[in-house]
């Protein structure tokens, strides 16, 4: 600073020392214009760069997401091995001799309504007749039931079927 090379400025008790730009040469116009139009064109080189980057940052990510070579060699024999344990099971299924006919199948529904319908109906009666006789009972319906030896459907968990 006392040479002259640099400058010094106090700030209280803070010195802050920084070149002195008196000594270097004045840049004219057009070099000024000349080095705005480089700086620009190394900004736009930079921002193409950049966004190239991106582009081959997004591309590494989509391979590194896929399945390689060997993966997908594994799951297409896993899948063929699939299909063909699938096809098979469908050949057995074609050729078996004891197939349902839709009469039967309709014969069965129908007979299953049908004791659904009288399974209901009687549960109903039951419990009609059953809340009757509680009705004059002094125990509880559960003492009740143990002294008769009634067991309910939902003793053993049996619902009736939609």
């Amino acid at each position: 600073a006392q040479q002259g090379r640099i400058r010094e400025k106090v700030y209280g008790k803070q010195k802050v020392y920084f070149a002195d730009q008196e000594q270097l040469p004045a840049a004219s116009d057009a070099e000024l214009r000349g080095l705005d139009g480089e700086i620009a064109a190394l900004a736009a080189k930079v921002q193409a760069l950049q966004q190239s980057c991106r582009q081959m940052e997004a591309e590494l990510k989509d391979l590194n997401s896929s399945m390689t070579t060997p993966e997908m060699a594994r799951e297409a024999e896993e899948l063929r091995k699939d299909c063909a344990s699938y096809t098979e099971k469908l050949e057995r299924i074609k050729s078996a001799t004891n197939h349902v006919t839709p009469e039967e199948k309709e014969k069965v529904c129908s007979e299953q309504k049908l004791y659904c319908k009288e399974w209901r109906k009687r549960k109903r009666m039951v419990t009609e007749l059953l809340d009757a006789i509680l009705e004059g009972y002094p125990k509880s319906k559960k003492q009740f039931f143990e002294e008769v030896g009634i067991e309910t459907d939902e003793d053993h968990n049996v619902t009736l079927p939609a």
